[in-house]
């Protein structure tokens, strides 16, 4: 019995993972968790063959995550589970230890294969994934951020107000907005909602 946990946080998506992989005579679904560390604590308690997580989650984002996870149970294998397809997003999955890599947008009956395999040793990644291949469609053309920058970028990612942002860095408002200005023309983007997209991006793709 292929004992899996799943790492996602929104609900309504584990439901339909958990129901469909529940079909399986040979899966055993021993618990979910909308968070990372929700998730540790879940991995240390259980001790699945196979974790789905995804990588953005609240907490503990899934690549700290996978860390720990082959940290205290190199054994269990780790199945990323999400929305980036980034070539970057995947090599930090990599390198934190997963073992296959598949696209949300993937038929659930994709999802079954891959647990099987990464059960039984072998790596899995989404046909659509092409890990070879360099994502530089964001980095074309992009200016070079100051260290203050990335940090109001790492806290723009966060969904911080500049309020929010100038209280947490010890700076006035009007530098906050300021640097978000020199942001926009530096990364050539078009507004504020381009900057927090950007952020999000870059999250788990630039920034160290």
């Amino acid at each position: 019995m292929i004992r899996v946990a799943i790492a996602e946080d929104h609900q309504s998506l584990i439901d339909g993972i958990k129901l469909f992989l529940e079909q399986e005579h040979d899966i055993e679904v021993v618990g979910t968790a909308n968070d990372g560390e929700a998730l540790l604590k879940l991995v240390k308690l259980k001790q699945p063959n196979v974790v789905i997580t995804d990588i953005r989650m609240p907490k503990l984002d899934g690549i700290e995550a996978t860390k720990c996870i082959k940290a205290i149970l190199p054994h269990t294998q780790v199945l990323a589970f999400t929305m980036y397809d980034q070539k970057a997003a995947v090599k930090q999955m990599l390198e934190a230890g997963v073992s296959g890599y598949l696209l949300k947008n993937s038929p659930l009956d994709e999802v079954v294969k891959a647990v099987r395999a990464v059960y039984n040793g072998h790596r899995y990644y989404d046909a659509n994934i092409n890990i070879e291949a360099e994502d530089n469609s964001n980095t074309k053309s992009k200016g070079v951020l100051t260290k203050r920058q990335v940090e109001i970028l790492r806290l723009v990612a966060q969904g911080k107000t500049s309020r929010e942002i100038a209280n947490e860095l010890f700076i006035g408002i009007h530098t906050v907005d300021t640097h978000r200005k020199n942001m926009i023309k530096i990364l050539g983007l078009h507004g504020k909602g381009e900057l927090m997209r950007f952020a999000i991006e870059a999250k788990y793709k630039f920034l160290p």
